[in-house]
C-alpha cells in the first residue's frame, strides 16, 4: 500500500529510527521543536513530506532534500496526495509505515491528523502501535501560529525578511541556470536566469536582494522575480545579478536565496534608466 502513495526514491530505512509525521514542505521555527525532541533519543531521525495538496508548496522536493539534511534529519519519506493516499485508513496508513520502519517513537504537532476524513490523531498512533508518540503545542510568535500559511502570507506580501525569520533555512529558489536573452550584458548588468516552479508557492513580484554560493564564494545581488516590462516580456523567471561575479554559470544548478525586498517591477523609457535603477539597487544591497 505505501507505494502507491510514495514518491519514488524515498528512502528505505531499517534501522531503528524516530519518524516526524506532518506535511513539512519546509522547516520552519516550530517544526524546529519537533526536530529538536526527535533528536534526543539519539536514533536516526526521518521526516514526512508530502507533495500535493494544499495548493503551491514552499519547496519543491529537491529543495526539501537539501533542507533536512542541512537540519540534521537522516531520511526522509514523501507521501503523494493522490486519491489512494486520502483515503486510505488511518490504520493501514500507520501499519503501512510499521512494515518498512523500524520506529521506536513518533513526534508531531498537536494538531496533525491524517487518514481518511482526517480521522487519525496523536492519541489513535499512541493506541493503535503502543509507540511513544510526542505532540508538541504549537508555536506562536507574537500571538500568532508559527505554520507554512504564515509564512506564505508574508511572502506573497513581499515581506520575505519577514518569512526567512519563521523559516529554518532562508527561502530560496533552486535551479538550473538558462540561456536567456542576452540582454542584461548590453548595459552591464548580465543575469542568471531560472526557472520558478508551477508548485513551488511564488514570492509577491519584484525587485529582491539575494544572495548565491557561487563556486565557492558568496556573492550578494539583486533579481527581479517576475515579468521585465521594459522589453515587453510578459512570462514570469527570476533573473539574478551577482555583484562582483564573472563566471560562466550556464547549466549550473544554485540555490538562489531571497534576503529581502526593495521594489516594484516597472517599466523603463530605455536601457540606460534601467540601468541607473539597477545601480541604485546593487548600491542599497551593498550598504
Amino acid at each position: 500500500m505505501l507505494n502507491e502513495w510514495t514518491e519514488e526514491g524515498t528512502t528505505e530505512y531499517a534501522a531503528p529510527c524516530v519518524l516526524l509525521l506532518g506535511g513539512f514542505d519546509g522547516l520552519h521555527a516550530g517544526h524546529k521543536k519537533l526536530l529538536d525532541r526527535a533528536k534526543a533519543y539519539g536514533l536516526p531521525v526521518g521526516v514526512m513530506t508530502i507533495l500535493g495538496g494544499k495548493g503551491q508548496a514552499l519547496f519543491t522536493l529537491s529543495e526539501r532534500r537539501e533542507i533536512f539534511a542541512r537540519a540534521g534529519a537522516d531520511f526522509f519519506f514523501a507521501c503523494k496526495f493522490t486519491e489512494a493516499f486520502k483515503n486510505t485508513d488511518k490504520e493501514e496508513f500507520l501499519s503501512a509505515l510499521l512494515r518498512r520502519y523500524n520506529v521506536k517513537a513518533f513526534v508531531c504537532g498537536e494538531d496533525f491528523c491524517f487518514g481518511r476524513g482526517a480521522a487519525g490523531t496523536p492519541e489513535f498512533i499512541r493506541g493503535f502501535t503502543g509507540i511513544p508518540v510526542h505532540a508538541l503545542d504549537v508555536l506562536r510568535v507574537g500571538g500568532k501560529k508559527v505554520s507554512a500559511t504564515t509564512v506564505k502570507e508574508y511572502l506573497a506580501a513581499g515581506a520575505v525578511g519577514q518569512a526567512n525569520e519563521l523559516l529554518l533555512f532562508p527561502f530560496f529558489l533552486r535551479g538550473r541556470v538558462e540561456e536567456g536573452r542576452h540582454v542584461g550584458h548590453t548595459y552591464g548588468f548580465p543575469t542568471a536566469n531560472l526557472t520558478y516552479p508551477d508548485e513551488k508557492f511564488p514570492l509577491k513580484e519584484g525587485v529582491y536582494a539575494v544572495h548565491a554560493d557561487l563556486e565557492g564564494k558568496t556573492y550578494r545581488g539583486i533579481a527581479n522575480f517576475g515579468p521585465c516590462p521594459t522589453f515587453g516580456v510578459t512570462y514570469r523567471k527570476a533573473e539574478a545579478y551577482f555583484d562582483g561575479f564573472c563566471g560562466d554559470l550556464y547549466g549550473k544548478t544554485i540555490d538562489l536565496v531571497f534576503d529581502g525586498y526593495l521594489r516594484d517591477i516597472r517599466k523603463f523609457p530605455d536601457k540606460a534608466a534601467l540601468a541607473a535603477q539597477l545601480q541604485e539597487d546593487i548600491m542599497r544591497v551593498r550598504e
